[in-house]
């Protein structure tokens, strides 16, 4: 199941005059690195090492069987001292030479240790992926206009006791005449799962105790109105918490519009869950409850 967006909180705002924590911030960099990223970082910097490592030891020399000055013998010697593989081939002679083996043996125990628990770290995060249909959408339900979500878990995994809240977050002024960003909080139908598998519709009625209630493509617009969704979890697999956010701007909320069936029935009695349709939305017939007339849907962008 690769639909929909993947959890992310994208942010426009600028931020300035913080002060940098460039190794906090490079451990958590890495953590969130693909995989394929993080062993190629791996192995450049001990590449890197190695190969600076093997610059000393052919200037001072001092290694026995390598050729003098030659940087592929001294580069060799070096894995073999960071690896502690010891052929016996070629070893240290000189008291420099020593001093070197030593401060790299040192280093080497270091590396080890720090990519050891960065790869452990890594592996100890939980396996679920949640995903978030591409769109929200505003649709009448029973009556009341509904907003709707749709979430997945992208893993075969099920995330048990997830948790949802909805916030939107829009622009007010107040009696002062000051612009302020204000976050409303959404009543869920249902703001948990016992089991979060492929695919669960969040909702929220847009009733009379709704901050939505009244609201209009263009009062959101105004309001530079957007919609964010939060989901966490514990991985029934790794028992691990997993968690997921996502923002939705003003075009990515459609008025008049409902998320499409991803269940029906099969002609044994078995129902059929299509992911597929995990982010297909069919129009609707606005009712007198929604701000504009019949027709087509609207987005809010």
């Amino acid at each position: 199941m690769r639909q929909g967006r993947t959890a992310n909180l994208d942010s426009d705002v600028v931020v300035v005059g913080t002060r940098p924590h460039p190794l906090r911030d490079a451990y958590h960099l890495v953590l969130r690195m693909r995989w394929g990223w993080l062993l190629s970082l791996i192995a450049g910097a001990v590449v890197l090492i190695n190969a600076t490592f093997a610059l000393v030891y052919a200037v001072i020399g001092g290694v026995s069987s390598a050729q003098p000055g030659s940087l592929r013998d001294a580069f060799f010697f070096s894995v073999e001292t960071m690896g502690t593989i010891g052929y016996g081939a070629m070893y240290p002679t000189t008291t420099a030479a020593h001093t070197v083996v030593t401060i790299e043996s040192i280093l080497s125990m270091l590396v080890t240790a720090l990519v050891t628990g960065i790869v452990f770290a890594r592996f100890s995060q939980g396996s679920g992926q949640l995903v978030f249909s591409d769109k929200a959408t505003i649709s009448p339900m029973n009556g009341v206009p509904t907003l709707a979500v749709r979430v997945g878990n992208d893993r075969a995994s099920t995330v048990f006791e997830a948790r949802v809240r909805a916030s939107i977050i829009r622009t007010e002024i107040t009696d002062e005449g000051t612009t302020f960003y204000r976050i409303h909080d959404l009543r869920l139908s249902r703001d948990n799962s016992q089991a979060l598998a492929r695919s669960w519709t969040v909702m929220h009625p847009i009733d009379r105790a709704s901050p939505l209630h009244g609201a209009t493509p263009e009062s959101c617009r105004e309001a530079e109105m957007e919609l964010v969704i939060s989901v966490v979890g514990t991985d029934d697999t790794s028992l691990q918490p997993v968690n997921g956010r996502v923002r939705y701007k003003l075009e990515d909320i459609v008025w008049g519009a409902r998320l499409a069936d991803v269940l029906s029935e099969l002609p044994d009695g078995r129902l059929q869950l299509d992911i597929g349709k995990f982010d297909a939305i069919v129009e609707t017939d606005p009712t007198n409850d929604f701000p504009y007339g019949k027709g087509a849907s609207h987005s809010a962008g």
